[in-house]
């Protein structure tokens, strides 16, 4: 084959760019064939492992998917690849998933080091201190998955879990039980919460943790300085402050 300034080369070569070299259509034909029988050995394969698999990846099941793509890249586009060897790969990468996940249900410890264990991230509205660093969220990442489960600020958060799916477990404070929080809503990067006004005397609430104290003192628990109002109703707050348009935000608890 010839290269990029060697004789008999030629740029923009549209048959070769488009088919390669020496392509016909009875090789293209054979690229639908292979990729057809790829396909549908990935089908009998994928649905062998069960449905939980392609519902939630696990890091065993993510590496899964990753070596069975590659496997089956490579036979559905070089017809230098046996489909009999590619057949076979792909039946040794799954049948190697079912043995560790057989493995894993005969070992606690195996199961721990391949999935891991659930992390707490919040108790009682607040984020717990190195949560977020441990379970490599951000603080964006962990309002952005409570907002669809209907939280609005963090008082009305009891506990909170990251499952080891990588999916998030909320449990809320009954309704009575609520108690004035951080505000998560709008989002951030809409609107920020505002800082504590000058003389103001009610509920505050660390922007970093969710601690909420009476009087923004100077540093939060956590080590942080910077508060915002706390309060049972964060849209009632926002609609007040839009009308205050710069004036000193009331007492909302």
């Amino acid at each position: 084959m010839s290269l990029p300034g060697e004789a008999g080369f030629q740029a923009f070569d549209w048959p070769r760019l488009l088919l390669g070299e020496g392509a016909s259509g009875l090789l293209l034909l054979e690229l639908v064939f292979r990729t057809g029988v790829i396909f549908l050995w990935l089908l009998f394969l994928l649905r062998v492992t069960g449905k939980r698999g392609l519902a939630q990846l696990s890091p065993l099941e993510f590496a899964i998917v990753i070596a069975l793509g590659s496997a089956a890249g490579d036979p559905m586009l070089y017809t230098e690849v046996p489909l009999l060897q590619a057949m076979l790969v792909l039946a040794a990468v799954v049948g190697l998933q079912r043995g560790v996940s057989r493995l894993m249900n005969r070992s606690r410890k195996l199961e721990t080091f391949v999935d891991g264990v659930p992390m707490e991230l919040m108790r009682d509205g607040v984020i717990l201190d190195g949560a977020l660093r441990r379970s490599q969220l951000s603080q964006e990442d962990l309002f952005e998955r409570l907002r669809p489960e209907g939280v609005e600020q963090l008082g009305q958060v009891r506990r909170v879990y990251l499952e080891q799916g990588g999916h998030l477990s909320v449990f809320l404070l009954p309704e009575s039980q609520v108690r004035p929080g951080l505000p998560i809503v709008p989002p951030w990067d809409l609107q920020p919460p505002p800082p504590v006004p000058a003389g103001f005397r009610g509920p505050v609430a660390c922007r970093h943790c969710g601690q909420v104290e009476t009087g923004a003192g100077p540093v939060c628990t956590c080590g942080h300085r910077h508060w915002t109002v706390a309060t049972a109703r964060p849209w009632k707050l926002v609609e007040e402050s839009s009308r205050a348009a710069g004036q000193d935000i009331p007492s909302v608890s």
